[in-house]
Order: C-alpha cells, then sequence, then structure tokens
C-alpha cells in the first residue's frame, strides 16, 4: 500500500505542478543586480512538491492601474530573472514565461518546468512576471467566509449563488477589476521589455498565457522574436464555451485505448462511459455521505459525495496522462460503493488548486473578453460537464465591472514571427485542432501533436531539446522531430498495485 500512496502522489504532483515562489528569498548575496533599468536582488523560487529549489533574482516595477489615469492608483508587478546559465550568452532577447489560467502565477508555476528548460536557460536569460492580479502583483483573490483564498468554477453552486459569489469577491477587492485582463497584461509585458532595454524577446506561453503570448505578438510583432505555445488557446476562441465536448472527446480517446488492453477491457468492460454516466446519475439523484481519510493529515473525515464530485474528479485527472490512468480505477471503485480514494483525492485537487488560482483576476478576464460570447449549448447537456460551466461563468460575470476589449481581440494571429505549437493528443480543455486552427495563419509556424499526451508537454520526452533548438535558431521547420516518434501511451491502472506489466 506504500507503494500505492506513492504512486498516487506522484501522479497527482505532476498533475497539480502548483508551486509557491518565495519573492523574498534570500541567496546569502544582497547585491543590486540591474538588467536595463530594473534593480534585482537574490531571491529563491521552490515548490512544495520536491526539494527542488531555484536561485533567481527578484524586482518589482511600478505601473498605473489604470492606464488613462497614470497620476492614479500604482500597482507593484513582481517578476524574477533567471540568468543565463553559459558566460557570454546573449542577454538582447530573452525569454519571457507566460503563466497559464487564467488565474496562475508565473513566479509560482515556473519551479515545476525548471529542468525543462535547462537547454534554454545556458543560452537566454528567463523572465517570469506575475500578470497584474495574479501571485504578488496585486492579485484578486476572492475569499471565502473563513477569509481564505476561494476558487470555484461553479460546479456545486447554482445561479444566484454564482452571482452572489463574485459580487462579494469584487466589492471586496482593493482594485479596479476593470483594468486587469489579457489587454492589461500585454501593456504590462511591453513596460517590462522597455525597462529591461531590450528590443525583442522570445514568448514562451501555456495555456491561457498562449492566449497572451498571441496577443502580444499582434500588437508588437516588432518586439517579438519567436513564439513557443503549449496547450493552444485560439484568440477565436471563447474561453470556457467548448470545455464539455473537449473533455468528452478526451475521455472517449482514453476509454478507446483501455478497450485495447484485454487487462483493461476484462477489468472495466466495454462501456465506460456509461457507466461514468450511471454513476453521475445516482449520485445526483442521492448524494453519498462519505468519511474518508484527509491526503493531507491523513484525519478521518465525512463529506458528501455527488455527481459534481465526479465530474470535478474526472476533468481534472484528465489533464495529465499518469493522473488519467487512475481515473478508471477510481470510478470503479465508486461505482461499486467504495468512495472514499474518489473522494479524498477530489478534496486534495480542491484544496490545491484553490490556492494556485487568483478567481478575481480570472473573471476580470472572462468577463470582459468572452462572457457575452457564452451560449449554452443543448447538445453539451449530456456530457460529463454538461452547461454548468458555461451558466457559472456567465451568472459570476452579471455584475462583474468590465472595460469594452478591443475590437479585433478575437482575430486569428497572422504574423510572420517564427512560431513552435504544442499539444497533446489527449488535451481535454485544448486539443490538437486548436493548434491547427491557429498555425493555419502562421507562414513560419509549426504544430507539434504528441502522441498519448495530455495538456502541458513542454517537459515530454525531447520536448526540451527541441524547444531549445527552436528557440536557438528560430526556424521550425528545421527541426527533426522524430525523436517524439518513441512516445506512447500510458496504460490504466487496472489495480491498486498499477497496471498489468
Amino acid at each position: 500500500m506504500r507503494e500505492t500512496r506513492l504512486m498516487l502522489a506522484a501522479a497527482v504532483a505532476m498533475l497539480l505542478a502548483g508551486c509557491q515562489a518565495d519573492g523574498g528569498g534570500d541567496t546569502g548575496d544582497d547585491a543590486v543586480q540591474h538588467y536595463g533599468k530594473i534593480a534585482f536582488t537574490p531571491c529563491t523560487l521552490a515548490t512544495p512538491y520536491s526539494t527542488r529549489t531555484i536561485a533567481a533574482k527578484c524586482a518589482t516595477l511600478p505601473v498605473a492601474e489604470d492606464p488613462q489615469a497614470p497620476d492614479g492608483r500604482r500597482i507593484d508587478l513582481h517578476l524574477a530573472w533567471l540568468p543565463a546559465t553559459r558566460p557570454g550568452a546573449a542577454t538582447d532577447d530573452p525569454v519571457f514565461y507566460l503563466a497559464g489560467g487564467p488565474g496562475q502565477a508565473a513566479m509560482e508555476t515556473w519551479p515545476s518546468i525548471d529542468e525543462a528548460f535547462s537547454e534554454v536557460r545556458k543560452q537566454r536569460h528567463v523572465i517570469l512576471l506575475d500578470q497584474r492580479g495574479t501571485g504578488k502583483s496585486h492579485p484578486l483573490r476572492c475569499k471565502d467566509d473563513s477569509g481564505a483564498n476561494a476558487y470555484s468554477d461553479g460546479t456545486d453552486l447554482g445561479e444566484e449563488a454564482n452571482r452572489r459569489f463574485a459580487q462579494r469577491c469584487a466589492e471586496s477587492l482593493d482594485a479596479d477589476p476593470r483594468h486587469y485582463g489579457t489587454t492589461d497584461a500585454v501593456r504590462d509585458l511591453d513596460s517590462v521589455r522597455q525597462a529591461l532595454g531590450v528590443e525583442k524577446i522570445n514568448l514562451v506561453g501555456s495555456s491561457y498565457g498562449t492566449r497572451v503570448a498571441q496577443q502580444y505578438a499582434m500588437r508588437h510583432p516588432q518586439h517579438t522574436r519567436t513564439i513557443v505555445i503549449d496547450g493552444v488557446v485560439p484568440n477565436e476562441l471563447v474561453l470556457g464555451s467548448e470545455h464539455a465536448r473537449n473533455l468528452d472527446q478526451a475521455l472517449a480517446l482514453q476509454f478507446e485505448h483501455c478497450q485495447e488492453s484485454p487487462a483493461c477491457k476484462a477489468r472495466y468492460g466495454s462501456d465506460m462511459r456509461e457507466q461514468l454516466r450511471a454513476l453521475m446519475q445516482r449520485l445526483q439523484a442521492q448524494p453519498q455521505t462519505v468519511q474518508y481519510r484527509d491526503p493531507s493529515s491523513g484525519e478521518l473525515r465525512e463529506d458528501k459525495a455527488t455527481d459534481a464530485t465526479v465530474a470535478g474528479l474526472t476533468r481534472i485527472f484528465s489533464y495529465a496522462p499518469h493522473a488519467a490512468a487512475l481515473l478508471p480505477l477510481v470510478l470503479s471503485e465508486a461505482d461499486q460503493g467504495r468512495y472514499g480514494p474518489l473522494m479524498a483525492l477530489s478534496r486534495m485537487l480542491q484544496n490545491q488548486l484553490g490556492e494556485q488560482f487568483s478567481h478575481g483576476m480570472q473573471l476580470s478576464v472572462i468577463c470582459s473578453e468572452d462572457a457575452d460570447l457564452l451560449q449554452s449549448n443543448p447538445d453539451d447537456a449530456a456530457t460529463v460537464l454538461g452547461n454548468t460551466l458555461n451558466d457559472a461563468l456567465k451568472a459570476q460575470c452579471t455584475g462583474w465591472p468590465v472595460n469594452p476589449r478591443p475590437q479585433d481581440f478575437h482575430a486569428p494571429l497572422k504574423t510572420d514571427v517564427p512560431a513552435l505549437l504544442l499539444s497533446g493528443e489527449l488535451d481535454p480543455v485544448t486539443p490538437p485542432r486548436y493548434g491547427d486552427q491557429v498555425v493555419a495563419h502562421l507562414p513560419k509556424g509549426r504544430h507539434l501533436v504528441l502522441k498519448g499526451q495530455g495538456h502541458g508537454t513542454f517537459a515530454v520526452s525531447c520536448m526540451p531539446k527541441l524547444v531549445s533548438q527552436f528557440i536557438e535558431k528560430a526556424d521550425a521547420a528545421a527541426l527533426d522531430a522524430g525523436c517524439l516518434d518513441n512516445l506512447d501511451y500510458v496504460p490504466p491502472f487496472t489495480g491498486f498495485n498499477g497496471w498489468e506489466p
């Protein structure tokens, strides 16, 4: 059982990849070092999921909250500089990493992928900017009744509760939520570029960060040297509008691969999607009171397992193949009335995800850029997520303060800037068709789809080498991606000892 717990912990840790950055950590050297006009001091980035720490240099850059009121409130943008590790490396075109979400912070998420960029870091400096509204850059965090950070995608709330949740959050913020969208983030990025004194930058974005990268390249093509985007969000996409169908399509592929394995098919039967549907129907009609061990403290707890519990766990575990491999086993246990593993993992995810996101910033993005275009799709009613997410976002955005988006905000990016696009074949949120859609307008772009992978591929197989080569040469077509041919699917767990040999 110890090995099983370690396997579960490893899979969940890979999935969450959430990190905490100590922007004030001391490396033992108090020397101030300038990069352009910005003064940096030593700090340490760390993650709670390992003992690994990363030496960095941290700084703040004050900017106007409202660009139309330069003499009004100012906020501090927090950023970190990871100097190139090889002497004499390029300093005039650093890499800017753009985090996902929306609502995650670059300095908090970077430690989980730093190793994947070790080759990139030999040649170039890396800049991590906590997007305004996230991390330490004047975060827009919604609080629960106890004062803790609260995150809600609406899976267990009704329309009125969602509206009140967002209203309370907006009223509690020491900020004007109208100025925390993607367009504001793009302006901040260019302010940092100018302050660093560099003419061109290399953009590396993941998930929602791919939207920021495309918007920056659209507004500032002359300052964009290369673009690497992983888990691609097309500019045309209305955030949240296709989550339900994308998840169901990814689940269908995952369940199909299970059927190709005799051991998996024998263990879980021939219609896993129907079993999942039936389980959710039973829990919707009659939620179950469940005793389970708290995954953090080991204490015995009691809570309700509902259809929303199943939907939430299914959605998040589908992001990473090693976590998705656990889904059939956990759902099968629940289908047989053993809800403990489902509830423990669900609560662990809920707690960790809540700490990773600034939900107010997420609402500032979606409510200003997407909410008026969100529509419930009758065809999604039978999916795992249904229209719950769409309905929740629309309700939360009802009274959220917004600024109008630029008229061309949802226009596709059309640029000659060299671009490398990455997708996981089994990605449940940004499927490969999104990358195909974006690369069609990029004459110097190339789209790589990684077999058997989910959401986020920077660290998979030889991708670190390919990303480094691309950033160095700025030529996606010249990459030899044959090293990705050895990728395969992660077998589903058929028991608590793992998958069949």
